[in-house]
């Protein structure tokens, strides 16, 4: 089954994730300084969820704000792009450190150096991906090749429509 960017949502990826990797990027996620929008978004679901008021959530562990947040299934799609980032970056910088190798571009631990990089050509990406496929289970190489073509179309739009988008 393919999938086009218009109908494989963040929220829909998010809720066809594993378990334990839902709670590793909510956990990830709660350390994220980059996503006070997307938590208080996430306290306020989890407040909901439970019939606490949002301060009490605040008070919980954290390790059990991760746990409550793993548990919920449907996220806004902008939660659900910050907890799937927010994962890549705790858990999954040698595979990013892999695929930006293979294609050649510089980074730092997984994270591109330049600004504005250029969409690699069809072949240079072909040899990345391949490279991922090779090392790296479909479902972490799919969730991965997600997570930045909704990051930046622009640059990786040439991975949408390949079978390595389609998750297990």
């Amino acid at each position: 089954m393919s999938h086009a960017l218009e109908d494989l949502r963040p929220a829909r990826l998010w809720r066809q994730m594993p378990l334990d990797q839902k709670q590793s990027a909510a956990a990830a996620f709660w350390e994220d300084e980059q996503a006070a929008l997307e938590q208080a978004e996430a306290v306020s679901l989890i407040a909901r969820q439970i019939k606490f008021r949002p301060k009490s959530v605040l008070a919980l562990p954290v390790d059990k704000q991760a746990r409550l947040l793993a548990s919920i299934a449907q996220v806004s799609d902008l939660l659900a792009a910050r907890l799937l980032v927010s994962y890549h970056l705790a858990h999954q910088r040698p595979m990013m450190g892999a695929f930006l190798d293979a294609l050649g571009i510089a980074h730092e631990d997984g994270l591109i150096k330049d600004e504005s990089p250029t969409a690699p050509d069809a072949a240079t990406l072909d040899k990345g991906v391949a490279a991922l496929k090779a090392a790296y289970p479909a479902g972490d190489v799919a969730r991965y090749f997600w997570t930045l073509l909704w990051q930046d179309p622009e640059t990786w739009g040439g991975l949408e429509g390949r079978p390595e988008m389609q998750l297990p």
